[in-house]
């Protein structure tokens, strides 16, 4: 009985103790919490009265990115959502701060706190899936050679090296993280329905603002930095008609145009993909597609309009050719086609309807640019001429064997040089390729190939292992996507790669190509028809066998795992 009593005092005692522990613990959050607060509402309050919005504002800014930070280091997955909410909308906070590094910066502050907290849930958690992507020894070689590049003696600082270095490979770990996001269809259907969200919007007030005029979604006075990108216009060489280009919530111009092609491409092998599966989301998608349709028109960009056109067709005679024959759903490929289509002239039809001006100036540029029998046309010029001659031109500086550094010729070398007032090469091309050549030599260039040529094999094989699957849509886009910056727009422009959304999303949808084929297609998403076959030839197995012949499968259910 003693025993006993002894027993429940200790077992009375360690329950009270781990009930004190999580309530000390609770009141010493709440205090944090007060006192985070208190400062907070003295900083804002010295702010309001010195009559200083930006101040406040940046005290804001601090506040809850010390909150975002914490939910960080707690969840990688939800880490990674802030960040990519982060990517479209950090330009719109620079714009209206006056263009402050700080805000610049922060991007790639949240994406470090996201790999810290992906790698330490991997070390507790060994269930995270890894990913050895089969491309890594051209990625290293890249890799070494450009860690050489930062110490160029002809490059004028070592800050230009490690610009360059972010540029180019602090975001290729996304494809680890990737990989391991996609852990079921669901996981998938989430990310990219929360991506077509982020579209929308932005995609809607661009067009908003090519109507409206710059003095939407930018303020009154803009920086000297961005203002060259953000306020430009396009004439029309034979009718003289003048169109405004928008950034909508982006500081340059270039941006949202590099973010239209990306996505049209995506979007559509989202789409694809949605109508061989249940119709959840489709309505999202396809209203996302009208969107960036509209939006392709009105940025008054030849390029923009050439390559959604382009990568339309070739997405299209992929649809068809890895059409699931054998489950007799080629239907839904036509059906999505169609859709597309159909979404996109309906959303030119009426922005022409509403706004016959702004749609006309717009169409004036490209047939007046575009078309082989204007006498204005610059088809072959742009197309042709002057990249090859930009190309060539990175051969006539005396450093083409070995390059001036990594960086030297890279997007934001202007916030090197009026910031740690480090002079430039002054030594650049308006070529991707040459570009290259330029920073890191003619082996940079050949290993820049290479690593090209080795990802998009990879990637390729996967998109015809995929072939006749609900995945195959999405699998092509993606490679058609890596096969797009590394080759034919890698090869005119190297901004395109370098823009930190196209190079963000790049590599995290690499990791998610080579996650599909393990990925379960799950029930709850099969298409009604298909669950309606597979419950008909299960009431079928349970009944007597009245011949020695075995039903057939019913089609489409070789689509559920």
């Amino acid at each position: 009985m003693r025993r006993r009593r002894v027993t429940l005092t200790q077992e009375f005692g360690t329950l009270m103790f781990e009930f004190r522990l999580p309530l000390e613990k609770r009141k010493a959050r709440t205090l944090l919490l007060l006192l985070i607060g208190s400062v907070f509402a003295y900083i804002s309050a010295r702010f309001v009265i010195l009559n200083d919005s930006i101040g406040l504002a940046f005290t804001l800014i601090g506040f809850v990115g010390l909150a975002v930070a914490l939910k960080i280091l707690n969840d990688w997955r939800q880490g990674l959502y802030i960040f990519f909410g982060w990517l479209f909308f950090e330009d719109f906070a620079r714009k209206f701060l006056g263009n402050n590094m700080a805000v610049y910066f922060a991007k790639d502050f949240l994406l470090i706190l996201v790999y810290i907290s992906f790698f330490a849930a991997r070390r507790r958690r060994k269930s995270i899936a890894a990913f050895k992507p089969p491309f890594l020894v051209p990625l290293l070689l890249m890799v070494w050679l450009a860690v050489g590049q930062v110490f160029n003696p002809g490059s004028t600082s070592v800050f230009y090296g490690l610009l360059g270095l972010k540029l180019y490979f602090l975001y290729v770990p996304l494809m680890y993280l990737g990989y391991a996001l996609m852990d079921s269809e669901e996981d998938l259907r989430r990310f990219f329905k929360f991506n077509a969200m982020l579209l929308l919007v932005v995609g809607g007030l661009g067009i908003a603002q090519a109507i409206i005029g710059p003095k939407f979604l930018n303020p009154d006075t803009l920086q000297e930095d961005i203002r060259g990108a953000s306020i430009l216009y396009r004439v029309s060489p034979i009718t003289g008609l003048m169109a405004y280009r928008p950034p909508s919530v982006f500081v340059s111009v270039g941006r949202f145009q590099n973010l239209i092609i990306a996505s049209w491409i995506i979007l559509i092998g989202f789409g694809g993909y949605l109508l061989l599966r249940s119709k959840v989301g489709r309505v999202l998608a396809y209203a996302t597609i009208g969107v960036l349709a509209g939006a392709a028109v009105m940025s008054t960009s030849r390029g923009v309009v050439m390559w959604c056109g382009g990568s339309t067709l070739v997405v299209a005679a992929a649809f068809l050719w890895g059409a699931p024959w054998k489950q007799k759903e080629v239907t839904r490929v036509f059906r999505s086609l169609q859709r597309v289509a159909l979404l996109g002239g309906l959303m030119i039809v009426a922005l022409a309807v509403l706004f016959p001006e702004e749609v006309g100036s717009r169409v004036a540029i490209y047939s007046e640019t575009l078309s082989p029998y204007s006498t204005a046309s610059e088809l072959a010029y742009r197309t042709r001429d002057y990249p090859l001659r930009n190309f060539l031109g990175a051969f006539d500086t005396p450093r083409w064997p070995y390059g001036y550094g990594i960086g030297t010729a890279s997007l934001g070398i202007q916030y090197v040089a009026r910031i740690l007032k480090a002079p430039n090469t002054g030594v650049s091309v308006e070529n991707g390729y040459g570009q290259i050549v330029v920073e890191m030599g003619i082996v940079g260039l050949l290993l820049w190939i290479i690593l090209g040529f080795s990802i998009a094999a990879s990637a390729w094989k996967v998109v015809k292992g995929l072939r006749g699957s609900p995945w195959f849509p999405l699998a092509f886009v993606i490679f058609w996507l890596v096969f797009l910056v590394f080759f034919p727009l890698g090869y005119t422009s190297l901004t395109f790669y370098q823009d930190f959304l196209i190079n963000a999303y790049l590599w995290i949808l690499l990791g998610v190509l080579f996650r599909l084929p393990k990925i379960a297609l799950s029930a709850q998403f099969a298409p009604a028809l298909t669950l309606a076959a597979a419950a008909s030839e299960g009431r079928a197995c349970q009944q007597p066998a009245i011949s020695s012949s075995t039903a057939a499968p019913a089609p489409g259910s070789s689509m559920l795992r």
